[in-house]
């Protein structure tokens, strides 16, 4: 006779796969841990993801970030008036077309982006607190290189605005 191993063990489950569920419970932790390190920003995730964006890619135009993120033009105007209106970023006129404007970050919004970037690196750490260091940096390795492969040249902003429920696309 043999005896079941215990709940914690390092084998796989013998209950069939448990890819879906533990991505699934795994994303859930996530979102929720990031909408809570998020949440001094206006509108949450939603302003992570559009501070993000605008800090660490070339100034979008107003029209090619609301497209990038799925985000409604008429819901990113609301969204970048708060965030100009907090000093967080600056539209700027575009040299090269007088009729759009660039979104800029701000020294302040660069700030504050770091912040939250560092909380939401703390709640990652957390979600993955029971595995050892290594085990980590090996996991999030082969997610990403999964994630590359399943979809590449996926925009990885605009990948995490759709799955949190950010956007209007299904």
């Amino acid at each position: 006779m043999t005896t079941p191993e215990p709940a914690d063990s390092q084998t796989p489950s013998s209950q069939g796969s448990v890819f879906g569920w533990s991505l699934t419970v795994l994303l859930r932790e996530w979102s929720a841990r990031v909408e809570s390190a998020s949440r001094d920003l206006p509108h949450g995730v939603r302003g992570y993801q559009v501070l993000s964006a605008v800090v660490h890619d070339a100034p979008p135009t107003q029209a090619a970030l609301a497209t990038r993120l799925g985000i409604d033009r008429t819901v990113m105007t609301y969204l970048l008036d708060k965030f100009e209106g907090c000093g967080l970023l600056e539209r700027r006129q575009d040299p090269a077309d007088r009729r759009a404007r660039r979104i800029v970050p701000t020294d302040h919004g660069r700030r504050v982006l770091a912040e939250v970037d560092a909380r939401v690196t703390q709640a990652e750490d957390e979600l993955l607190s029971n595995l050892p260091p290594e085990d980590r940096r090996v996991l999030l390795a082969l997610l990403e290189h999964a994630a590359t492969g399943a979809a590449p040249g996926e925009d990885r902003c605009a990948a995490v605005a759709r799955s949190a429920g950010l956007t209007q696309e299904a």
